[in-house]
């Protein structure tokens, strides 16, 4: 399995990066917003890897960063994604925003990515938030604490744990909320908080 490339940049397009790396150029396929991150011809680049082996393709998937790579792992894992729609969803979504959008079961989000349909934006969501909360159980984040709010605070919780903060970070802010506000708006404001906290 190849984890990353780290080489040259030999060529770029809104999709394809072409990365030289020990004489050998190495044709990734990337979302846009990978291929915007990547430094120009010639310059060194460092790419996360994905390899897909297909009775008809073998294909290289490339990403910026890790959680890219592990975004674009579970939307391939949905019935009926394949790298394709995975990619353009990617390059609508920075990992943070589909993370938010997933864990706030907002699917008409990606419905703003062409070619995917409500049904199929309904399937993401449906098929993705158990595996946003069993992320939160194998990085070893603690379990989202049961509040007296209801779902909404708890979804809250799981998507911000997702997102690399801890319980004891996300529970006195979470606190201090209104607990009937939807979880997507709970999470924003979450997030302008702990920013504050962060760079205060």
């Amino acid at each position: 399995m190849i984890d990353h490339i780290r080489g040259t940049v030999c060529s770029k397009e809104p999709n394809l990066v072409v990365i030289e790396c020990g004489g050998v150029g190495y044709a990734c396929r990337t979302s846009m917003q990978t291929a915007a991150a990547v430094g120009a011809v010639d310059e060194e680049a460092l790419l996360y890897t994905r390899l897909t082996v297909r009775e008809d393709e073998i294909a290289l998937y490339g990403f910026a960063s890790r959680g890219e790579r592990g975004c674009f792992d579970q939307l391939t894992a949905v019935s009926g994604i394949g790298p394709k729609a995975a990619l353009a969803i990617l390059s609508d979504f920075t990992p943070d925003r589909f993370a938010l959008a997933v864990a706030a079961g907002d699917y008409k989000q990606f419905t703003k990515t062409k070619g995917i349909g409500a049904k199929t934006a309904q399937r993401i969501v449906l098929e993705l938030k158990d595996k946003v909360a069993k992320t939160v159980q194998t990085e070893g984040l603690p379990a989202a604490p049961v509040f007296t709010g209801g779902g909404n605070l708890e979804e809250a919780m799981s998507a911000l744990q997702v997102l690399g903060y801890s319980q004891g970070e996300v529970a006195g802010v979470l606190a201090a909320l209104d607990p009937s506000l939807p979880s997507s708006e709970l999470i924003r404001l979450s997030l302008v908080q702990l920013g504050k906290h962060m760079f205060g």
